[in-house]
C-alpha cells in the first residue's frame, strides 16, 4: 500500500496562489493514479483533479479548470496542485488520494488510499 501526506495549505488572499503537495511513501508511486479532492465545512467531499500514473492524462472539475493544475513527479514520489486565482469557493480541506487500478475516475469511492488533508483558507 501507499502512505500519503499532504502539505502546503494555509491562508491566502482572494486572487492569490498556493501550491499543495502530497508526498507518497510505500509502494512505487508510479503504480498509482492520483487525485485531489476537497471538502468544505458542512459539505460533501468533491472531486478537484486527477492524473494518470505517468501523468499523460488529467481531469478537472469545472470549478477549477483553468485555475488549478495537477502534476506529479514520479522521481520524487510527489503529487502537486498549484492553485491560482483563489476565490471564496475554494476554502476546504484538500485531500490527495491514490488508486491502484487504471483510469482517473471522479468518485471518491474509486480511490483506495487517502492522506489526512491540508486546510486552505481564503481571505477576502
Amino acid at each position: 500500500q501507499v502512505q500519503l501526506v499532504e502539505s502546503g495549505g494555509g491562508l491566502v488572499q482572494a486572487g492569490g496562489s498556493l501550491r499543495l503537495s502530497c508526498a507518497a511513501s510505500g509502494r512505487t508511486f508510479s503504480r498509482y493514479a492520483m487525485a485531489w479532492f476537497r471538502q468544505a465545512q458542512g459539505k460533501e467531499r468533491e472531486f478537484v483533479a486527477a492524473i494518470s500514473r505517468m501523468g499523460a492524462t488529467t481531469s478537472y472539475a469545472d470549478s477549477v479548470k483553468g485555475r488549478f493544475t495537477i502534476t506529479r513527479d514520479n522521481t520524487k514520489n510527489t503529487l502537486y496542485l498549484p492553485m491560482n486565482s483563489l476565490n471564496h469557493q475554494d476554502p476546504a480541506v484538500y485531500y490527495c488520494a491514490a488508486r491502484a487500478n487504471n483510469g482517473i475516475p471522479e468518485s471518491d469511492e474509486d480511490y483506495d488510499y487517502w492522506g489526512q488533508g491540508t486546510q486552505l483558507t481564503v481571505s477576502p
